[in-house]
């Protein structure tokens, strides 16, 4: 009986060491995770101050509703850009449209990688229609989308939602009855087993 006892007392004492090992592991594993978060939030931090230190960004929140309107209506959005293209090369492409003032390459703000498109701000209006007639050119070996800036209305969205499907519930083209064709020209209300 008390040998049974002890090793008894021996297996107890071992799953003790093992937890307290296995806790000590875990403990430290928090640890890092925590430091890597913290450091997370420090690059996120100066990034945000950084941008609001840029004085482009400065001007643009400073300028009204109306300026932001009409530097739209002399804007264009530029889609399927090469990801290393640069300003200098862009203002270049669309110089012979009119005179360039701001070149803007949208970049991710975590990895500070190009997001593939930019704006491009002209002096006049009337270069927004020269600048629609370089749309499905070459630039950088991809072909290029050039359309007018759309001006953003604070507080309306576009996002979530099917965004306009009309293969989905609630989609632009769907009406009170939605329903399943059967191949045989017929349609059976939705349902999810047959």
């Amino acid at each position: 009986m008390a040998d049974t006892r002890g090793r008894l007392d021996t297996d107890i004492f071992s799953n003790q060491m093992t937890s307290t090992t296995e806790l000590a592991a875990i403990k430290a594993r928090v640890h890092e995770l925590e430091k890597e978060a913290e450091k997370l939030r420090e690059v996120h931090s100066f990034g945000e101050r950084q941008l609001m230190h840029n004085p482009l960004v400065a001007l643009f929140y400073q300028m009204s509703h109306e300026e932001r309107v009409d530097a739209d209506n002399r804007s264009v959005y530029v889609g399927n850009v090469d990801y290393g293209a640069t300003a200098l090369e862009l203002k270049v492409h669309f110089s012979g449209c009119g005179s360039v003032n701001r070149v803007t390459i949208l970049c991710d703000r975590i990895t500070g990688h190009p997001k593939g498109f930019a704006y491009i701000e002209f002096s006049e209006r009337e270069s927004v229609g020269t600048a629609m007639a370089l749309d499905n050119t070459l630039f950088r070996g991809r072909i290029i989308k050039v359309l007018p800036k759309r001006t953003n209305i604070p507080g309306i969205t576009n996002r979530g939602g099917n965004r306009g499907r009309p293969w989905t519930r609630g989609g632009r083209f769907s009406n009170e009855f939605q329903g399943r064709s059967r191949g045989d020209g017929r349609i059976q209300p939705w349902s999810d087993h047959y």
